[in-house]
């Protein structure tokens, strides 16, 4: 079995065992290193590769190794983030539709942190940026391929059989609303002067709402959800004559109500001003797709209710996450923003209905 690297002990000789593996003929014989992305719980490096005789193999990869910050990865592990992610380019990836990079290796010890992702090179894709938000283009193109990810799984009984995906019992003991309570004191303290009064004061409602999609019970309506499905974990392709998006991070996959990703990416992504005007027209193409894939019994009104159920799914990623995760100056302003906006967005839409 080949070893589990790290970026100390990962070679030009583990990487020819690697791609011997996969089944590629060629020869590496060098390998540069370059730290890329600005993943929070895992870190990300770009291997060029020199070869003797390239053959089949990539002229370079992506390594995912877990975060050099001890709290970060023992949220990878607690969270289950690494047993997830490795996990679905074993077992899921084949059954969805959605662009997903290749996998030549992925293997864990236990839940982590001991894990190594090798992944395919998606340049000259760009990361999406959080923070500057994107165009109705980019979007309506990243919700196109969400419908590759929950059409293929929509309401699969089989799914269930993947206890590492959503175990129901080990679900019941991770309590949701109980994380975002005791986190929300520190992330009120930390991001609220940053944040107008009414976006404040609809993250500390939910805090204290009994019931809330946050801690609503399984749907009867579900599907794969990425549940991090933003645009810092999509590579886009701009260079051809169509907008292309790759997802990327399946640290979160779960099953759940499908409208969430839909609703987190929208609300996410846009700043209110550009969001409004397209939003009802983004999701109307996000439904239709899905009735193309095959989803049947799924009617509009049913696909609009929960998507305005789904503005809340933001707030448990980002109060949670952000008092979790390693805290960084870059990361405290994407936490901000995600606030802002998430806030803004179940404001505008009126889903503290849901809250009671």
């Amino acid at each position: 079995m080949l070893s589990i690297p790290t970026e100390e002990t990962i070679s030009v000789e583990w990487f020819n065992a690697c791609f011997v593996r996969a089944g590629l003929t060629g020869t590496v014989t060098g390998v540069d290193a370059e730290r890329v992305g600005t993943g929070q719980i895992g870190k990300c490096v770009r291997y060029t590769l020199r070869f003797s005789d390239q053959g089949e193999l990539p002229a370079s990869v992506i390594g995912k190794f877990p975060s050099d910050d001890e709290n970060s990865r023992q949220t990878g592990v607690v969270l289950l983030n690494f047993l997830k992610e490795v996990r679905f380019y074993q077992e899921l990836q084949h059954r969805t539709a959605i662009k997903t990079p290749r996998c030549y290796f992925a293997e864990i010890i236990d839940q982590g942190p001991e894990f190594f992702l090798l992944l395919q090179d998606l340049a000259p894709a760009q990361q999406g940026d959080q923070l500057a938000g994107c165009s109705p283009q980019v979007a309506k193109a990243a919700l196109a391929e969400l419908v590759g990810l929950q059409a293929p799984a929509w309401c699969d009984e089989t799914l269930h059989e993947l206890k590492w995906l959503r175990h129901a019992e080990a679900a019941a003991l991770v309590n949701t609303m109980d994380l975002y309570r005791q986190t929300l004191p520190g992330f009120v303290e930390r991001y609220g002067p940053h944040l107008a009064a009414d976006e404040v004061a609809i993250i500390e409602q939910v805090g204290e709402a009994q019931s809330s999609p946050l801690n609503a019970d399984f749907p009867e309506v579900f599907s794969l959800t990425h549940v991090d499905y933003r645009l810092d974990n999509l590579m886009i392709d701009a260079s051809g004559a169509e907008l292309g998006v790759t997802a990327v991070d399946w640290q979160s996959i779960t099953l759940g109500p499908p409208m969430n990703d839909a609703a987190y990416f929208i609300g996410a992504g846009l700043e209110p001003d550009i969001r409004k005007p397209v939003e009802e027209s983004l999701v109307r193409g996000y439904y239709d797709g899905l009735l193309r894939a095959g989803v049947s019994d799924f009617s509009w009104d049913e696909c609009w209710q929960g998507y305005r159920r789904g503005a809340f799914s933001g707030f448990a990623v980002t109060v949670v996450a952000s008092m979790l995760v390693a805290r960084t100056e870059r990361g405290d302003t994407m936490f901000t923003t995600m606030a802002r906006r998430h806030a803004r967005h179940a404001i505008d839409l009126g889903s503290a209905e849901f809250l009671v």
